[in-house]
């Protein structure tokens, strides 16, 4: 068996080449945004480049938690996640492509909820067995998904009473009942925080703890917080550069493909924005280390829902192009279906394989729906 110094040095040579390939896709991007490049290219080297970016960002995430808390270090974990699609996010905004993004907040919730959820338990149980986590924090994120449901189902309920998606006079009081719903959102996703941060510990492994082994808090003491907030910063810089891009060849690539831009953001977006996360909750259920996997996917899905999504809402005021919470019927059926399936799961604190089959299913299933959803259907912003 190779040393472990062997291992250590084999995977900072992992991550010199991984910066290395970043930087090269990044630059790549770039420079084609300069040229008459065809649109699908200039989407995919920019798409490659957000891959390699959010790598870097999760990995500097994780080094930052080592030496901030295993609670701190998995709220940054999951904020930082989501900062891809943030970013993405406010440059479509800007660009007046609302449908991308609210297409992209309903298929990060159900992504995270199905997919990743799905894939975790499956990868995990096919090589452990039954897997046991947390009850607890499993089903306190269920219960804060079906609050996000109840914001969601709220402002579209609203605006087909009042006839919001006909009569444009009635922008202003649905306008006021998104903010509403937006701000109280928001407080109850800070009152969670508190909550998670303050209450006492269990017995369980939770977001991060693997990280603070003596060991590991050893290693984290050998090495200055300064670096991995250096490459958090900068990869940042790089992905709200690149994101721009990429939402810039959103339009000639949807007529190319024959793709609509709500499947785009239904489903390629929220893959390329959370991949590396996607990838993280993959490797810790195979570890058997169920309640951070859990955390990072069911914990990313309600950060989306409580946080990100009520903070764009803000966000699109001052960019000229506001954005309410009034979502078509379909995305909040998907919405709705994924928290309940994910709560039924997650409410019995263990897992195997078959019901991770099933959560997958359940969002192949909504995915060809969208796929095949025509343009326009069930539109419901005015």
């Amino acid at each position: 068996m190779p040393p472990r110094g062997g291992f250590t040095t084999l995977r900072r040579m992992h991550g010199r080449v991984a910066l290395a390939l970043t930087a090269v896709l990044t630059l790549a991007a770039i420079a084609l945004s300069f040229t008459p490049a065809p649109p699908l290219l200039v989407f995919g080297m920019a798409a490659l480049s957000i891959l390699g970016l959010a790598a870097l960002l999760g990995g500097a995430t994780e080094e930052l938690g080592a030496h901030l808390g295993h609670r701190v270090g998995g709220i940054l974990n999951a904020t930082v996640g989501n900062v891809g699609e943030i970013i993405i996010a406010v440059f479509a905004l800007k660009a007046g492509l609302i449908d991308l993004v609210k297409a992209s907040i309903t298929g990060s919730i159900i992504g995270n909820l199905l997919l990743v959820f799905g894939a975790s338990i499956t990868v995990g149980g096919l090589k452990h067995g039954i897997q046991r986590f947390d009850a607890r924090s499993a089903g306190m994120n269920a219960v804060q998904l079906v609050l996000a449901t109840i914001g969601l189902v709220v402002p579209a309920t609203f605006a087909f009473l009042v006839g919001g998606e006909h009569l444009a006079q009635n922008f202003l009081p649905i306008e006021s009942v998104t903010l509403g719903v937006a701000g109280l959102l928001i407080v109850i996703y800070g009152l969670s925080v508190y909550y998670d941060l303050t209450r006492p510990l269990t017995g369980t492994v939770r977001s991060g703890d693997e990280m603070h082994t003596p060991e590991a808090q050893g290693a984290a003491a050998r090495r200055h917080w300064s670096r991995p907030l250096g490459l958090l910063l900068v990869s940042a810089a790089a992905l709200a550069w690149v994101s721009e891009i990429l939402v810039g060849a959103v339009e000639p690539v949807v007529h190319q493909l024959g793709v609509t831009q709500f499947f785009l953001g239904i489903v390629v977006i929220p893959i390329i924005g959370n991949l590396a996360e996607h990838l993280v909750a993959l490797q810790l259920a195979r570890k058997n280390q169920m309640d951070f996997a859990i955390a990072v996917s069911l914990g990313s899905a309600t950060q989306v829902a409580l946080f990100a999504a009520p903070l764009l809402v803000f966000l699109s005021i001052p960019l000229g192009h506001p954005l309410t919470l009034v979502f078509t019927p379909f995305e909040v059926v998907a919405v709705g279906v994924g928290a309940l399936i994910a709560a039924l799961i997650a409410i019995d604190g263990e897992s195997n394989w078959l019901e991770g089959a099933q959560l997958i299913a359940t969002y192949l299933i909504l995915a060809v729906a969208f796929f095949f959803l025509p343009v326009g259907a069930g539109a419901a912003h005015p």
